[in-house]
This record gives structure tokens, sequence and C-alpha cells, in this order.
């Protein structure tokens, strides 16, 4: 995947792994979803991310039995939904990943809840990187603080770089943080 081979470097024995999500997306005919977004319907988010955990759970721990690897070899990177999911699945571990890294997504809580609502459900708490553009139209550049803000309520470590001037994307000095934090979490040097 185009992330891995920007990381090769900072991560040289790195195997790098991207899910396709499991639905078509409709407003992007070759893409993939985890889940539908009309905006339209209240707990959109928290519904879909609920319901796509298993099939994500699913896929990790194949991965990783398949690289011989054990669970904390894990790191979870997303990007918009897939940051969604990575939070969503990543803080529910049984085993902590060694670190999550979320571009341009939100941290999911049900409508109109507290963190608190859901600290039950948490039982990792890998550090977290977040990166946002400043000029995002499809999730507000506000949206990476709430989740910052959300997550250190949850006592989960959240560190998070705004890109000026970056849309819905991830741009050089986004995956150049990005990319670094991983590094630091897994013990490399550059």
């Amino acid at each position: 995947i185009d992330i891995g081979r920007a990381w090769q470097g900072l991560l040289p024995e790195t195997a790098f792994v991207s899910p396709h999500a499991p639905e078509p997306c409709g407003q992007a005919p070759t893409g993939r979803q985890w889940f539908n977004l009309t905006f339209r319907t209240p707990n959109e988010r928290w519904d879909g991310s609920r319901k796509a955990a298993p099939i994500l759970e699913r896929f990790l721990d194949a991965e990783l039995a398949r690289h011989k690897l054990p669970p904390q070899a894990l790191a979870l990177v997303g990007f918009s939904q897939g940051t969604m999911m990575s939070l969503h699945v990543g803080l529910r571990r049984a085993v902590p990943p060694a670190a999550i890294v979320g571009y341009s997504g939100v941290f999911v809580l049900p409508d109109d809840a507290e963190p608190a609502t859901v600290a039950g459900d948490i039982k990792a708490r890998p550090p977290v990187l977040l990166v946002h553009g400043s000029e995002d139209q499809l999730i507000p550049p506000q949206a990476l603080l709430q989740s910052a803000q959300d997550l250190a309520a949850l006592e989960v470590a959240v560190e998070w770089h705004m890109s000026a001037g970056v849309g819905h994307g991830i741009d050089q000095e986004g995956l150049r943080h990005g990319g670094e934090f991983l590094a630091r979490r897994f013990g490399l040097r550059r």
C-alpha cells in the first residue's frame, strides 16, 4: 500500500496490510466503506462502527496469525472511516496495539454521549496520534480537538497534528508525523 512505501525507511521490517472495507461506496463507485453515511440517521457512525467491528477484528487476528506476530506487534492506521474503525476496535482489543494513527477521522461515540458512556468497553489504551487537515470539508477540523479531548477523558494518551491548508487528505508533513510516531512506539531509530 502507498502509505507503507512512504514509511519503509522508518519501519523497514514492517508488514503493511490494508483491508478492503466490506461495502461498496455509493459516493465513490470504485471505493469501499465500512458503513454507509447519510448524515440523516441518528447514531449512524456509532451503529456502523459497532456493526463493522467484528469484520475488522477477524481480519486483524487472521493477519497476525498469518505473519506469526504477537498481538502487541500490531499498529492500526486509518483514514476517515478507517480512523473511526481503528479507534473503535483498537481500544477494545484484549491486548493493546502498539499504537493507533488516525488521519481525517473522529473518535465515535453514541450521539450526544460523553466518553464515560463507553468507558466500560475500553480494554486497551495504546498511544494515539490524530492528524487532520485544517481545511477538511468532510470531517471538520474541530473533530480532531473533540476526539483528542474525548480520548484523554478515557485516559488514552493522545498526540495530534493539524496540517495547515490540507483538506480531507494526508500531506507529506502528516505522513512524516505518522511514520515517526510509529517508529518511536516500536523503538526504532531513524
